[in-house]
């Protein structure tokens, strides 16, 4: 006999989104607040999904022109020369630097698609009431949520060579409008992890869970 596990909202207790405590609702129109912090407790964020899809959609029209784009434009006498995020891996990599070239790669192209595939992905997977793998989702929203922070490398990269290259009037190097996309992408798709609500892969995998008497 297996006993089917019961989540929290099933128990009518809802858990703090700032310090996790599990607690009781004050009325089931209004949670309350958090007795060990004081945040504002919800059952679930209110239009999560529908949020999280606006957000990973325009990340996802952004990510185009912020590769397409010019992220540098270097300018020296008599001539100016312009580079993407993939033409910068190409030069490092054709000039030696293959582990640099590998780093930028990693960080600034598929890092970002990476995050919009996996929120996709969980977005998807919670529409359509997956039961499948319930840990494991978890565990890549846990991920996307804490890479999100270092998404901003190839930003601060061309920032530090912007402010350290500048040899007027024989050289200077100025930041193309593909920094702008790219930081729109790195911004919006921090919002999409935390407007998504990852509570509700639970919920969607409870629903279709058999019950085993």
């Amino acid at each position: 006999m297996t006993a089917a596990t019961l989540t929290a909202a099933q128990e009518g207790l809802v858990s703090c989104e700032t310090c996790s405590l599990l607690s009781r609702p004050a009325s089931a129109a209004e949670p309350g607040f958090c007795r060990r912090c004081g945040a504002r407790l919800e059952f679930r964020r209110h239009a999560s999904i529908q949020y999280t899809w606006a957000l990973v959609i325009a990340a996802a029209i952004c990510y185009i022109p912020a590769n397409a784009l010019p992220v540098l434009t270097t300018n020296t006498l008599g001539s100016s020369e312009s580079d993407t995020i993939i033409g910068g891996v190409v030069f490092l990599y054709t000039s030696g630097s293959w582990p640099l070239a590998l780093i930028v790669l990693i960080a600034s192209v598929m890092i970002p698609l990476g995050k919009l595939v996996a929120l996709a992905y969980l977005l998807i997977t919670v529409q359509r009431g997956s039961a499948e793998s319930t840990r494991e989702r978890t565990r890549l929203y846990r991920m996307v949520e804490f890479i999100g922070r270092w998404s901003m490398l190839d930003v601060f990269v061309d920032t530090f060579t912007v402010a350290l290259v500048q040899l007027q009037p024989l050289m200077s190097v100025e930041p193309g409008p593909g920094v702008l996309f790219f930081a729109a992408v790195v911004v919006l798709t921090m919002l999409a992890a935390e407007s998504f609500d990852p509570r509700l892969i639970w919920d969607s995998g409870h629903r279709k869970r058999p019950r085993h008497g």
